[in-house]
């Protein structure tokens, strides 16, 4: 019986381990075409290896599937350029980019240095953004010229940036310029038959190893399997997703859900007299909701 996604051809970064990897199988289980894409480097940015991306993709055609390795950086705009043109030359045209790729330097803000704070923008942020934009002049030409697309974008952000963690400034800001991107970008590509998502995973992978998690049970350690995300991102991979777009999907073992974006709250009458603010401000925070938690709830004051 044919998958889920049948013929489409993939692109997942970052697919060598952890996350990636569980999508890259996943999609190659339901009948996608799959460039596993990985610089093989640590979990801070740093070295490079071309040995995960090669055994994702045996591990693929050990099963029947089709896939190829790349292990191009994707925060490098002509690298990014280079990876969308591996899927076309190599499976004859592109449906699916799953941004997910990533690193940590966390740090307090008081501590962080313009390297690290530099490094994860990088990689996040423009890492996101080079292969989305290679990605959408492709399918845009193919509208220029008639052909129709099903396409997608599937992008990666965190609860550390759509709600907050301490320690992640800089990791925080990139996933929530991605969630901003994404939206943004969603209603931009509506018109060329391309849909723009994201998902805001939770996992224990090497990512996550030293924050606290390696220390969890069994059966935390089991809700926290990254298998738990890749249901989520192979469905808005396939063409029963058609209509969703500018959704951010939070993931994980325990959770399945939609994050709501930014909505107005209470709001007042505008005055030009600042020593009038402070009992209007005042009055307005005591009607608006609390900021959320990392579980997406209102966070206690």
């Amino acid at each position: 019986m044919a998958g889920m996604c049948e013929g489409r051809v993939c692109i997942i970064t970052g697919a060598g381990r952890g996350i990636g990897r569980e999508y890259a199988l996943m999609l190659a289980e339901q009948g996608a075409k799959v460039v596993v894409n990985d610089l093989g480097g640590a979990r801070d940015g740093t070295s490079a290896d071309t040995g995960p991306a090669q055994e994702v993709v045996d591990e693929i055609k050990g099963m029947g599937g089709e896939a190829i390795a790349n292990t191009d950086d994707i925060s490098d705009f002509e690298a990014a350029g280079r990876l969308i043109q591996s899927a076309v030359d190599a499976f004859g045209g592109l449906d699916v980019v799953v941004n997910n790729a990533g690193i940590l330097r966390d740090r307090m803000l008081t501590n962080m240095t313009e390297a690290e704070w530099d490094a994860v923008i990088k990689v996040h942020l423009k890492g996101t953004f080079a292969p989305s934009h290679h990605a959408a002049a492709y399918w845009r030409e193919r509208a220029k010229a008639g052909e129709t697309n099903d396409a997608r974008l599937i992008n990666t952000t965190s609860v550390s940036g759509i709600y907050g963690n301490p320690g992640q400034t800089n990791y925080g800001a990139a996933k929530m310029g991605i969630a901003g991107f994404t939206i943004i970008a969603s209603l931009e590509l509506q018109r060329y038959g391309v849909t723009v998502n994201a998902v805001a995973p939770a996992a224990l992978t090497r990512l996550t190893e030293d924050l606290g998690m390696g220390q969890a049970s069994d059966e935390m350690k089991e809700m926290m399997s990254p298998r738990w995300i890749a249901p989520i991102v192979t469905w808005l991979a396939s063409t029963q997703s058609a209509g969703v777009t500018g959704r951010v999907f939070e993931a994980s073992g325990g959770v399945l859900a939609v994050a709501e974006s930014w909505h107005r709250g209470p709001s007042a009458t505008p005055v030009d007299d600042p020593t009038k603010i402070d009992a209007i401000a005042r009055d307005l925070l005591a009607k608006a909701r609390p900021n959320a938690d990392m579980n997406g709830q209102d966070r206690e004051s």
